[in-house]
This record gives C-alpha cells, sequence and structure tokens, in this order.
C-alpha cells in the first residue's frame, strides 16, 4: 500500500483472533474517516454495491478482515481488523496489486480527505478509545 494508505499502528486496538492456517496472532483494529465529495456520491456508492471480486481476494489475502465502509451525511468511516503476521509488507503487496491500484484511481477522486490529515496517510487514522469483545 503506498505511504498514503498505510494505517499507524498507534491506531489499532489489540484482540485475540486467528489467521487461516496460522496460530492465534494479535487482531489490530483500525477507524478511518475521509469525506466523500457530494459530486462523485453516486459513483462511490455505486462502486462499492459490486467491488471487483479481485480486490476484495486482496484485501484478505493482506489479512484484513471483518472490513466495513460507513456513510453518515458526507463521511465515509471505515472499520478493519489486521490479523496477519506484517503489516507493513501485507500492506506494501497491496499497493502493489495492479487491480488495487485501478480500484483506487476510480475510487480516489470520490474522497476527500478531512481536516486533521495525517501525512502520508488518504484516510484520517482514529483513535480508538473503547472496545468490548
Amino acid at each position: 500500500m503506498s505511504a498514503r494508505r498505510t494505517i499507524p499502528a498507534t491506531a489499532a486496538g489489540t484482540g485475540t483472533g486467528e489467521a487461516a492456517g496460522r496460530a492465534a496472532a494479535p487482531v489490530r483494529r483500525f477507524g478511518k474517516v475521509i469525506r466523500l465529495r457530494p459530486e462523485h456520491r453516486e459513483e462511490y456508492l455505486r462502486l462499492h454495491a459490486d467491488v471487483w471480486p479481485a480486490v476484495l481476494a486482496t484485501i484478505t489475502a493482506c489479512g484484513l478482515r471483518n472490513y466495513s465502509i460507513f456513510l453518515q451525511g458526507d463521511l465515509l468511516f471505515s472499520y478493519a481488523e489486521y490479523v496477519g503476521d506484517d503489516y507493513a509488507a501485507d500492506m506494501a503487496r497491496m499497493a502493489a496489486d495492479p487491480v488495487t491500484r485501478e480500484w483506487w484511481r476510480l475510487t480516489d477522486p470520490c474522497q476527500q480527505q478531512t481536516e486533521g490529515a495525517v501525512a502520508g496517510e488518504w484516510w484520517t487514522p482514529m483513535r480508538e478509545v473503547f472496545h468490548h469483545d
């Protein structure tokens, strides 16, 4: 994943989970926010109503689970859990995937960074303040 797409480890929570074929690995939870450009709302919703299977396969192969995007007004909130062993390597692998890069080429113009965005990040990381399993 490009530098602007990585999620800082400090935004993650911890827990336990089991990756396919591996011993239990810590689960890292990530919440992020970005603004949806009103003029691209319908296009963004259309794209996400039928996400390309290859994009979904890459998300899974890179250790992301329970990945959701929510919409409130013009704000998009994403939630994901990372269950892999090397987050930086998995995000680099995702960023190198040509199909995922093409997906981002379509979705990025629909989005606008929020105030408080972190340098090198596209979506603004959120700090977890509460979690209950």
